[in-house]
């Protein structure tokens, strides 16, 4: 059973500004170009039935495209453990609205959707729980916390499945969702 996710994906040129960055932490799971995104709703394992109903209802938000924009790097952490790097997203009233509509989608599916408080981002890199950054997270932290990447206008989103593959998760769009005037 896949896991499902809603997410504006990162345009290429954003992604090669991102992936640029990819370096010098030890113990860093670098997040394959390809797979970066904003996401909107994680859905988790989805059945098929209502799988077929997420993306029918998703196809019914509509508004327009808006701008979205990369401003500085942040670590998620639990306590004092690393989990992940990301470079964060400027808020903007249209991106809070965009993710608060797909996430009431996702509950009037019947989807269990997470309460917690939107943060977005895209993540550059995961840690185990034993991963050993030490004064390299600080130094990049440090380095690229005034980064600016973007802007680029959203134009759609996407649902996308997520399995594990050998060398991490492999990311499959399963439908596209346009933002119009």
């Amino acid at each position: 059973m896949p896991r499902l996710f809603a997410a504006l994906p990162v345009p290429e040129e954003v992604a090669d500004e991102l992936s640029a960055l990819q370096s010098g932490v030890p113990d860093a799971r670098w997040v394959l170009p390809e797979n970066f995104h904003v996401t909107l709703c994680f859905a988790g394992e989805v059945q098929g039935s209502t799988m077929r109903d997420l993306e029918e209802e998703l196809s019914d938000i509509a508004g327009p495209p808006f701008s979205v924009a990369i401003a500085g790097v942040e670590q998620f952490s639990s306590g004092k453990q690393p989990r992940a790097l990301v470079a964060t997203v400027e808020r903007s009233d249209r991106l809070d609205w965009l993710q608060q509509k797909v996430s009431t989608v996702a509950r009037n599916c019947g989807i269990e959707v997470e309460r917690r408080k939107f943060r977005p981002h895209v993540t550059l890199a995961r840690f185990s729980s034993n991963a050993e950054t030490g004064h390299h997270l600080a130094q990049f932290m440090a380095s690229n916390g005034t980064l600016r990447a973007g802007p680029w206008i959203a134009e759609h989103f996407s649902l996308y499945s997520s399995r594990t593959g050998r060398n991490g998760s492999i990311y499959t769009e399963e439908a596209s969702y346009p933002l119009t005037f």
